[in-house]
């Protein structure tokens, strides 16, 4: 019997660096999946919808096969992570860190024939710390933005920010024609300078988005077909059968659609990115008030089968946690792995520590997205120690936004493993984008700032108590890290990108 092909990119993928110190290039590599074989369509199925062709609007993780196409960033990220020159072929930083000037290329226009420059980089950097986009938080430090002349722009920071160039990699630095933004139609007629153009005309808002190939595109290397298509599929059985059925080249499936697409004798790709549990936001109790005890969020940690969800949901693949923070960080603590261990009797007597009685949290749910198994297990480890759930239901395109809008005092989620600095940023700093009531402490807060202009000593301390007192205070209740279960077919070929759910567009080539 000959076995379907396997890839375990988690092997081959490394962490990229987010250093603080200058960095320049002069030359734009070939992308590698453009060395060979060029040409044809390539399908993909993506389980979000896009709500917004706005960059100001653009989000990291699934969101970007939706932008990449379209916007070129100022830098632009490898599958492993390493930083090479797009939109940007020079960086560098003042000594201390807080100036970042970028040289840009001069030879590029927009699809709608404006010039891209430095004023109109300026705009899109703008508009994206300014505006109420889910990672505007990103570029919290930012102070100024400056374009001195028509290739060169100048960063401003108020402090240090490790991780800013990455940002600017990712959905920080896409860039549209300002004057499309100014005409108002950008969430719905993207106009970047990207490989490719949205083909309205094949396009069904919900069901296909068609990219074709721009004809005037500076670097014909990252235009390795002459059609992109994505599909927005929500619902995990009907992305498996579409793959299996051949109207998708490449999904990032589940573990429990794994099996049948790896008979169907599909290349399977496994890497660890993401950690999957509880975020508590309402850690002050304005929606809960039991929340803003940390026995009571202690108690929901140890209320949970992390084990049994994990063999229930994720069929084994993964490794169950307590801590936010990934196995490849400064901040991880192999001892904090099983700092909540799954003790029921424990988290009733915490409960009763605390003083509370029975009481009900309500958290989102979307339907053919979240695995039933998961909200009942959930559902179920909270209700045997007196915390009822309601589940309210949720269209999948309002799931995030409905978090981050603080609408909700905990949801279960599914989030990236970035560097201690990013993750701050994330889910920690009081304006982290996953930090919806702007929860504030100060030994968090003394913490964080260690990790941003510290010695490189001084940040690897820093990031571990960090991890440390976050578990101990509980504010969020981590299950496992899954592995990403990703697959191509026999056509089609990809290498993971790092620290994303799902490959960059420009990693993808016509097998051969």
């Amino acid at each position: 019997m000959k076995f379907p092909s396997r890839v375990t990119a988690a092997a081959v993928v490394t962490v990229a660096a987010l250093a603080l110190t200058a960095c320049s290039a002069t030359t734009t590599p070939a992308s590698s999946a453009g060395a060979g074989t060029t040409g044809g369509t390539l399908t993909l199925g993506s389980l979000v919808d896009v709500k917004s062709f706005d960059p100001a609007q653009a989000h990291i993780g699934h969101d970007v096969q939706y932008f990449q196409p379209v916007y070129d960033s100022l830098l632009r990220r490898e599958a492993d992570g390493t930083l090479v020159p797009m939109l940007a072929t020079e960086w560098e930083y003042t000594e201390d860190n807080t100036v970042l000037t970028l040289s840009l290329r001069d030879d590029v226009t927009f699809t709608d024939d404006t010039v891209l420059d430095a004023d109109a980089v300026k705009v899109n950097l703008d508009r994206f710390r300014t505006g109420n986009g889910p990672d505007a938080s990103t570029l919290a430090q930012v102070s100024d933005v400056a374009a001195p002349d028509a290739t060169t722009v100048v960063i401003t920071l108020a402090e240090p920010d490790p991780a800013l160039l990455d940002y600017l990699g990712n959905a920080d630095g896409f860039i549209a024609s300002p004057a499309a933004i100014d005409g108002g139609l950008i969430a719905t007629d993207p106009v970047g300078s990207g490989p490719y153009t949205l083909d309205k005309a094949a396009t069904v808002a919900a069901s296909q988005y068609t990219f074709v190939k721009n004809p005037d595109y500076w670097d014909p290397s990252l235009q390795v077909y002459d059609t992109i298509v994505v599909k927005p599929i929500a619902d995990t059985t009907a992305m498996v059968n579409a793959l299996v059925s051949g109207q998708v080249n490449a999904a990032l499936l589940t573990a429990k659609t794994q099996a049948q697409a790896a008979a169907s004798g599909l290349t399977e790709y496994e890497y660890p990115t993401d950690w999957q549990g509880l975020l508590i936001f309402d850690r002050d109790g304005a929606l809960v008030p039991e929340l803003a005890d940390v026995k009571v969020r202690q108690a929901i940690n140890f209320a949970i089968d992390k084990e049994t969800l994990l063999t229930q949901v994720g069929k084994g693949l993964g490794t169950v946690t307590s801590q936010p923070f990934g196995t490849n960080t400064a901040a991880f603590d192999d001892s904090l792995e099983d700092a909540y261990a799954f003790d029921p009797a424990q988290a009733k007597n915490l409960l009763t520590e605390a003083g509370v009685g029975e009481f009900s949290v309500t958290m989102p749910t979307v339907s053919g997205f979240m695995d039933p198994a998961m909200t009942a297990g959930i559902a179920q480890n909270l209700a045997d120690v007196g915390i009822t759930v309601n589940w309210e239901n949720v269209a999948v395109a309002d799931f995030r936004s409905s978090l981050i809008q603080g609408k909700y005092a905990m949801s279960w989620f599914s989030l990236f493993q970035g560097s201690p600095w990013v993750a701050s940023n994330q889910i920690i700093t009081p304006n982290a984008t996953y930090n919806p009531f702007h929860t504030t402490d100060a030994e968090v807060d003394d913490l964080v700032t260690a990790i941003q202009s510290g010695s490189a000593d001084e940040q690897k301390t820093a990031a571990a108590s960090l991890n440390e007192y976050v578990v101990d205070e509980a504010w969020f209740a981590p299950f496992y890290r899954p592995s990403q279960i990703y697959f191509t077919d026999a056509d089609t070929t990809t290498t993971p990108q790092v620290q994303q759910a799902v490959p960059s567009i420009y990693s993808y080539a016509p097998a051969t």
